[in-house]
C-alpha cells in the first residue's frame, strides 16, 4: 500500500518511514502541509498519515482541504494534543482516526491496517490465488506451505496482483504503486523485479507463468482452471467467495484511483478467495521486526535527539542569566514539544512525560527566573531517563498464573530492610511461590529481566532513591502488559499516595507493616491481576468475526468458546461456565438483546459480565444494550487493543467483587455458598450427559494440635498452602472449596469414584512431602483424610453425596487417618 506521511519532525519521520516499510507499505514524506497537498494533489495514496502542527499548512486544514477536493483515503492524525476537543475537531475536519504522541508503533500500524481494510472487511485478511498464500498481518507468503522469502518490493509486486486479480497492471501503473516519488526508477527495473519474483515462486513449486505477461499491456495473475475451493460454512476458517461482480467492482473503484495504464480483463471463472487470519502467537515476526527497526532508528539518531535537550539547556540557562529572547524561548518549546512527541515511540514514556511538563512550561508564557530550579530538575531527570535502555513496546500476551504445567508465582522485593525481606521470603516460600530480593531499584532492573517476576515490591521510603524507585514503577505500569507494583513505604501523605496511584501503583503499603500483612496483599493483587485466566464464551453469527475474535483474545491466556447458532445459547452457557459473555447485537431469528435478557432472568447467572459487539451506536441501540443488563459495548469493527482493555477491566472488577464474596480470604478457594453453586451446576452436568461425578471431603488430620503447639500463624500458614496445592493440583474444571476450618470439598466432573480416589491418593503423597517451620526453627508436616463418594451411586443430590462422604471421612479417621477411603455400597 502506498502511504503519505506528512511530519515535520524529521526524526521522528524516519522512525515512522522505517516501521512503514517493514510492513512492506510504500512511503512518501513531506515535511510541511503545503508539501503534502501538492504530493496528494499529484500523486493517488491508500493512507495519509497526518501530523497535526505543521509548517506552511497545519493538519486540520490540510485535512479539510483533502476531503473538500473530495480525496477519499482514510487519514490518520498524529498530535501530542489530546483533549476532547482536539479531537472533536480533527474528527469534523474529516480524519478517520486519531493517534496521540507519544504513540506505540505497533498500535500504530495496527491501526493503519485497520483503516487501510475497512473499505472491504473489518477482518485481517489472508489473499490466496489456488495454492499460493499471503497474510498481509504477517507479511508472510507460502506456496503449498513453503514459506517464501521475498524482497520488499517482490512482496509488494505480489500483494498488487493479490488484491487486484482481474486487472493487467502496466509498468508504469506498478511504478506508481510501488516506488515513492523521490526514487523513480527506469520500467526496466519492474522487469527485473518481475523475473525475480517469478523465479523465486518456480523454485516454491508454483507454475512459471503464474505471472503472465500480456502483451502491449503489462502483467497479471494467470486466470486458475479451476474455481477456488470453499470450506465447510461453519468451520472456522470459511472462505469468503468473491464474485465475478465484486471483483469487477472492486477493480472499477481500484481504477478510479490509479493513474498510468491499467486494463481490466474479466476472467472466465471466479479464482481468488480471502479467509480469516489464523491466529497468531504474541509477538509475531513482524512486530520483532518492527521493534527491530525502531531500536536502529534511536542508536542512528540518538545524539540528534539528545541535542534537544541541549538546546532547552541553553534557554534555561539563558533565563537564568535574564538573556532568554523570545527566539530562543521559541525554539526551546519546539525541542520539546517534539522530544515529547518521539521519545515514547522510541521506548522512553517517561522521558515523553518530562518533555510534555517543559513544553507546558516554555509555551504557557509565564516561565521565570523562579522556575530555573525546577526546569533545571527536569533537563537532569530528562538526562538520566535517556541514558536507560528503551524499553521494549512490543506487545506480549500475559503469562498465565502457577498451575501443575507453569512455574511457580515469581516475588521481587527491592528492600533493604534485612529482618522483614527473612520473615517475607519464609512466608512466600510456605505459599509455594518463588521470591528474589534485591537492594536498590537498579539491580531490580536486572532482575526484572532475568527473573520476569509475576509482581513486585518496592521500597520507596529512601529520600535518595525514591525518585528512581518512582520512575521505575511508571515503566513496569507501562508495560505491556503491565507488572503490577506494590510500594512500601514510610511516608503516608496524600501527594505521595496520588503520585503511586498516577504512576501504576496497585497497593500502598505504609511501614511498619508485618510480613504476613504483605503476603496477603501480593496473594489478592495475583488473584486480580490474573484475570487474563477467565472463560470467555462469544455469541456472534459471523464465523469471521470469531475467527478475528479469537486471533485477538488467544494471545492473552482467555479459555475461549465460540458459538454461531443462538439457539444452542444455553447449553453451550452452562456447559462451558464463562466468566465473561459477548453477545452480537444482531444476529437472525434471536438477537443479543434477547440472550442478555434470558440470562439476567436466570438467579444463577445474574452477576455474570456481559459485553455487547455493535456496528450501530445510535442512542436506541446504546439504549437497549444497557437496559436489558449489558455491563459495555465494543463497536464494529473491533481493534484489538480496546477489546482486551474493555474485557481486561470488566473481569478485574468482577473479579474484584467475586473475590469479596465467593472466595475464602485465607485459602483463595471458592467459599461454600460459592462452590456449593458451583458443585450443584456439575450436578446438573452430569445427569443431563449421563457423566459420573466423584466428590470428597478433605480434613487435616489434629489441625487443634497445630495451633496449639505452633501457633495460629502457623496454622494459617498451613491451610494457605493446601489451599495453594489443591487449586494447583486439580483441573480448572474441578470444584475446590474451603467449607469451614479445616474441612474441604473437592469435586471432580466425569471422574468415578475409583479414579477419584486415585488422584487424592496421589495428592496425599504430594502433600505429605510438605514440611512447615515453627517458632523454634525446627519443622513440621501435617496430614489429612478424606471420604470419597460417587453421583449418582451414593446420592442423587449434594446433601445425599455430602451425608456419604462424611461418613466415610470418620471411617478414614477410624482407620489411622491420613488415608482416603472411598464409601462404601452398605
Amino acid at each position: 500500500m502506498k502511504i503519505l506521511l506528512v511530519e515535520d519532525d524529521e526524526h521522528l519521520a524516519l522512525v515512522l518511514e522505517a516501521v512503514l516499510t517493514e510492513q512492506h507499505h510504500t512511503v512518501d514524506v513531506a515535511r510541511d502541509g503545503q508539501t503534502g497537498w501538492a504530493l496528494a494533489e499529484t500523486f493517488t495514496y491508500d493512507l495519509v498519515l497526518l501530523d497535526v502542527m505543521l509548517p506552511n499548512l497545519d493538519g486540520i486544514s490540510l485535512c479539510r482541504r483533502l476531503r473538500s477536493a473530495k480525496k477519499s483515503m482514510p487519514i490518520l492524525l498524529l498530535t501530542a494534543k489530546h483533549t476532547s476537543d482536539d479531537k472533536v475537531m480533527g474528527f469534523d475536519a474529516g480524519a478517520d482516526d486519531y493517534v496521540v504522541k507519544p504513540f506505540d508503533p505497533q498500535e500504530l500500524v495496527a491501526r493503519i491496517r485497520a483503516l487501510l481494510r475497512r473499505g472491504s472487511s473489518s477482518l485481517p485478511l489472508v489473499l490466496e490465488w489456488g495454492s499460493l498464500h499471503l497474510d498481509p498481518s504477517t507479511c508472510e507468503v507460502k506456496y503449498e506451505e513453503q514459506i517464501l522469502h521475498l524482497t520488499p518490493k517482490e512482496y509488494g509486486l505480489l500483494e498488487l496482483f493479490l488484491r487486484n486479480s482481474t486487472r493487467v497492471f502496466s509498468r508504469s501503473a506498478i511504478l506508481e504503486q510501488l516506488w515513492s516519488f523521490e526514487e523513480p526508477p527506469a520500467e526496466e527495473t519492474v522487469r527485473a523485479h518481475i523475473k525475480g519474483l517469478r523465479q523465486k515462486l518456480k523454485g516454491a513449486g508454483a507454475p512459471t507463468d503464474l505471472i503472465e505477461t500480456v502483451y502491449g499491456l503489462g502483467y497479471r495473475l494467470k486466470p486458475l482452471n479451476t474455481t477456488a475451493r470453499t470450506e465447510d460454512s461453519g468451520g472456522l476458517n470459511e472462505h469468503l467467495k468473491v464474485s465475478n461482480l465484486m471483483a469487477s467492482e472492486a477493480s472499477n473503484r481500484h481504477s478510479g484511483r490509479m493513474r498510468g495504464t491499467a486494463t481490466t480483463v474479466e476472467p472466465a471463472t471466479k479464482q481468488l478467495t480471502v479467509k480469516a487470519a489464523p491466529a497468531q502467537s504474541a509477538p509475531s515476526a513482524t512486530q520483532q521486526q518492527t521493534q527491530a527497526a525502531v531500536n536502529r532508528l534511536w542508536e542512528q539518531f540518538k545524539g540528534p535527539i539528545k541535542n534537544r535537550v541541549n538546546v532547552i539547556e541553553d534557554a534555561i540557562f539563558a533565563l537564568e542569566k535574564g538573556r532568554l529572547s523570545d527566539e530562543l524561548l521559541k525554539d526551546a518549546g519546539h525541542a520539546a514539544h517534539k522530544l515529547s512527541g518521539s521519545l515514547g515511540t522510541y521506548g522512553f514514556p517517561e522521558g515523553s512525560r518530562l518533555a510534555q511538563k517543559l513544553e507546558h512550561a516554555f509555551f504557557t508564557g509565564s516561565v521565570s527566573q523562579d522556575h530555573v530550579p525546577q526546569l533545571f530538575e527536569l533537563v537532569r531527570a530528562l538526562r538520566a531517563e535517556l541514558e536507560h535502555k528503551p524499553l521494549e513496546r512490543t506487545p506480549v500476551p500475559a503469562k498465565l498464573p502457577s498451575s501443575p504445567h507453569n512455574e511457580p508465582s515469581v516475588l521481587l522485593v527491592i528492600e533493604r530492610d534485612e529482618q522483614l525481606t527473612e520473615q517475607l521470603v519464609t512466608e512466600i516460600r510456605a505459599l509455594g511461590m518463588r521470591s528474589k530480593v534485591v537492594p536498590d531499584w537498579a539491580t531490580g532492573r536486572d532482575a526484572i529481566a532475568s527473573e520476569n517476576p509475576d509482581v513486585v515490591l518496592l521500597d520507596l521510603s529512601c529520600a535518595e532513591t525514591a525518585s528512581e524507585g518512582l520512575q521505575l514503577l511508571s515503566e513496569l505500569s507501562n508495560r505491556s502488559p503491565s507488572l503490577p507494583v506494590l510500594v512500601i513505604t514510610g511516608r503516608d501523605g496524600f501527594a505521595d499516595r496520588l503520585e503511586v496511584a498516577r504512576r501504576g501503583g496497585r497497593a500502598f503499603l505504609q511501614k511498619p507493616i508485618s510480613s504476613s500483612q504483605i503476603t496477603d496483599v501480593v496473594v489478592d493483587v495475583l488473584q486480580r491481576f490474573h484475570t487474563h485466566q477467565s472463560k470467555v464464551m462469544i455469541v456472534d453469527d459471523d464465523p469471521h468475526v470469531q475467527a478475528a475474535l479469537r486471533t485477538l483474545l488467544k494471545p492473552w491466556g482467555f479459555k475461549l468458546t465460540t458459538l454461531e447458532d443462538p439457539h444452542q445459547f444455553w447449553d453451550t452457557l452452562e456447559t462451558c461456565m464463562p466468566d465473561l459473555l459477548v453477545l452480537d447485537v444482531e444476529m437472525p431469528q434471536l438477537s443479543g438483546i434477547e440472550l442478555c435478557q434470558v440470562v439476567r432472568n436466570e438467579p444463577r447467572w445474574s452477576g455474570l459480565p456481559v459485553l455487547f459487539l455493535t456496528a450501530h451506536t445510535d442512542a436506541n441501540t446504546v439504549h437497549q444494550v444497557f437496559a436489558c443488563g449489558g455491563d459495555d459495548y465494543v463497536t464494529k469493527p473491533v481493534v484489538g487493543p480496546e477489546l482486551v482493555t474493555r474485557i481486561l477491566n470488566r473481569l478485574e472488577r468482577t473479579q474484584l467483587l467475586r473475590t469479596m464474596a465467593e472466595t475464602d480470604p485465607l485459602t483463595g478457594l471458592a467459599n461454600r455458598r460459592k462452590s456449593i453453586q458451583d458443585i450443584n451446576q456439575l450436578l446438573h452436568l452430569a445427569d443431563r450427559y449421563n457423566q459420573p461425578l466423584c466428590f470428597a471431603i478433605l480434613d487435616l488430620d489434629h489441625f487443634k494440635q497445630v495451633n496449639d503447639l505452633h501457633g495460629h500463624a502457623a496454622g494459617d500458614a498451613v491451610l494457605r498452602r493446601l489451599g495453594e496445592m489443591l487449586l494447583r493440583t486439580f483441573r480448572s474444571e474441578d470444584v475446590v472449596a474451603r467449607w469451614g476450618g479445616e474441612e474441604f470439598i473437592v469435586g471432580m466432573y466425569g471422574m468415578t469414584k475409583k479414579d477419584g480416589v486415585e488422584r487424592l491418593g496421589e495428592f496425599l503423597a504430594l502433600w505429605g512431602q510438605e514440611l512447615f517451620p515453627d517458632s523454634n526453627g525446627s519443622e513440621f508436616a501435617v496430614t489429612f483424610s478424606a471420604g470419597a463418594v460417587e453421583y449418582p451411586l451414593e446420592g442423587g443430590d449434594l446433601q445425599l453425596l455430602y451425608r456419604c462422604a462424611d461418613k466415610a471421612l470418620y471411617q478414614a479417621k477410624a482407620a489411622g487417618r491420613n488415608c482416603i477411603m472411598p464409601a462404601t455400597d452398605n
